[in-house]
């Protein structure tokens, strides 16, 4: 009677298991991946007392935190970024070498997501003939529409274009970035849609933009409160064209006319607020997470960059930026609870790369920094290759730390492109704010296990890349002015950055491991159940799945 009992009871433990099963894995309705343009790490713990409790800290003491995350590769810029924590691997593989960069076959230079092969959809200008053809690999934006056989919906958000085009892959429903100067509206490319969506025609009829120029920019607080940055005065900063100082308060109304009116947005913390606005609007638009498809909402947020450069990590202009931020958040946060359902959606959150403090205002410190003239860098190059190969036309471009050979002139003087590529790489290690010089060969035939080099070879494409790749001393950038920042580098000031997961199937802690930002793809393909991006050289970060 006892094993009578245990046959039949056993199937329904079965069955009852499966079904608990099934209900601890729920798939997410929406996931949303936050990118934050250049940000640091530790904005998180500087600005950590004046931040409330419904944005950053919400996601930071609800989710899992990776405090020890860096890229890990060179070079770190915007499209470079954003390109690497969707396909979950880096420029070796996934082929976005720079923002920009010199097309060594076309001989001229290029921008990553230009393609004359489509058209502007909601503006009569170039500013949308884009696409991501230039990425050679899926995003898990990709993954997960092909997992669902073209099912649920990838829409993607930025006001800079590569930084939407990028995040939504090749097969985005659809990817928005905003059109200033005299237009201040959203469009789109030809390669997703022929026309905007009622929506986004709605939205850019509604105004929200011209409601944000026409109030000044103040700080959120009493900027006496703001003591986690250097005095507002100071010679570090740019200026906005019509301000004799970079000080508050900034009249925005009086300046956008000489800033390049609606592109003036994107400078300012209002940029955020209206972009979390058409993101909101995107949400209830396309009826993300109410299907029985899971999507996907790529939202990168620009405006900190702009704000970035100009006034540098210090600046009280981006405290500002980011205590404002943390409020845009909440709304953001908010609104998913209310429209999408608690637990009905899992986020990431991060950046696509951090920055250097200014290096003139470190040189007053006592830091060593330093600035490098792209002119005198050449003329420098020039010498080179005069004294030991009786030519000063050996090199074809020096941009992004890297040396293009002229192959047509070395083959004209019958010299050899791999002897030149070595002893410019020996020598210009003697220009004194060039910390190391390596060949193209040597990327190819030596494998770096760590430090520097390993980064830099995670940076270099074979078939995109220059002949000759240079790393410069820390906090060295090259410009010609002392004023603003940049970023760039595979120190841990442009490296380090956050990596937040939460929501649906995110354990709640955090995690002082190393990780590299390329983590992030194969973690959500991971909770998703699906398949990595196709180039994926990151791993699982188990320890903040449930």
């Amino acid at each position: 009677m006892k094993k009578y009992i245990a046959y039949i009871l056993l199937p329904l433990l079965i069955l009852s298991s499966f079904t608990l099963y099934a209900q601890s894995v729920k798939k997410p309705k929406l996931v949303i991946g936050i990118v934050i343009d250049q940000m640091r790490y530790d904005y998180l713990t500087r600005f950590a007392d004046k931040y409330g409790d419904d944005g950053f800290k919400r996601i930071i003491n609800g989710g899992f935190s990776l405090e020890n995350a860096n890229y890990n590769y060179i070079p770190t810029y915007t499209a470079v970024g954003h390109t690497s924590i969707y396909t979950g691997t880096t420029p070796e593989n996934h082929g976005i070498i720079g923002n920009n960069w010199y097309d060594k076959f076309a001989k001229k230079f290029i921008y990553c997501v230009d393609d004359a092969n489509y058209n502007s959809i909601g503006v009569a200008s170039n500013g949308g003939k884009k696409s991501p053809y230039r990425m050679q690999t899926s995003t898990i934006t990709d993954q997960l529409r092909l997992a669902q056989n073209m099912n649920g919906k990838t829409i993607s958000i930025a006001i800079k274009d590569r930084s939407a085009v990028l995040p939504g892959g090749h097969t985005a429903n659809g990817a928005y970035w905003l059109e200033g100067y005299n237009e201040g509206k959203w469009i789109t490319s030809s390669y997703y849609m022929n026309d905007l969506p009622r929506w986004v025609k709605k939205f850019n009829r509604s105004g929200k933009i011209d409601a944000y120029l026409s109030k000044p920019w103040n700080t959120l607080y009493d900027i006496k409160t703001y003591t986690e940055s250097i005095d507002d005065d100071n010679a570090f900063e740019g200026t906005f064209r019509g301000k004799e100082k970079p000080v508050f308060p900034y009249d925005i109304p009086t300046l956008k006319a000489q800033n390049g009116n609606y592109e003036m947005i994107k400078a300012i913390p209002a940029g955020n607020s209206f972009t979390t606005d058409f993101a909101k609007a995107a949400i209830v638009g396309e009826k993300l997470g109410k299907s029985e498809y899971t999507d996907f909402l790529a939202l990168s947020y620009s405006t900190p960059d702009y704000v970035g450069h100009q006034f540098g990590v210090a600046s009280k202009e981006i405290e500002d930026t980011y205590l404002r931020l943390d409020k845009d958040l909440a709304n953001l946060f908010s609104f998913l609870d209310a429209e999408v359902g608690k637990g009905n959606y899992t986020l990431f959150l991060t950046a696509d790369h951090a920055a250097v403090q200014v290096p003139a205002y470190l040189q007053t410190e006592k830091v060593p920094a330093h600035y490098i003239r792209l002119g005198e860098l050449r003329k420098y190059v020039n010498s080179i290759t005069l004294k030991y190969f009786k030519s000063d036309k050996l090199v074809e471009n020096i941009s992004n730390f890297q040396l293009f050979l002229n192959k047509e002139k070395l083959e004209e003087l019958n010299l050899d492109a791999n002897t030149v590529a070595q002893k410019l790489a020996d020598e210009i290690v003697n220009f004194d704010r060039i910390y190391k010089a390596v060949t193209a060969r040597t990327m190819q035939t030596t494998h770096f296990t760590d430090g520097i080099l390993q980064k830099l070879q995670k940076g270099y494409n074979q078939k995109y890349s220059g002949d000759v790749l240079l790393i410069p001393l820390p906090s060295t950038i090259s410009s010609n002015s002392r004023k603003g920042t940049t970023h760039g580098s595979g120190y841990s000031y442009d490296t380090h950055v956050p990596i937040i997961f939460y929501g649906n199937g995110i354990k709640q802690g955090a995690s002082k491991k190393a990780y590299n930002i390329t983590d992030i793809a194969p973690t959500i393909a991971n909770l998703l159940q699906i398949e990595f991006p196709n180039g994926t050289t990151g791993q699982i970060v188990g320890e903040a799945l449930k």
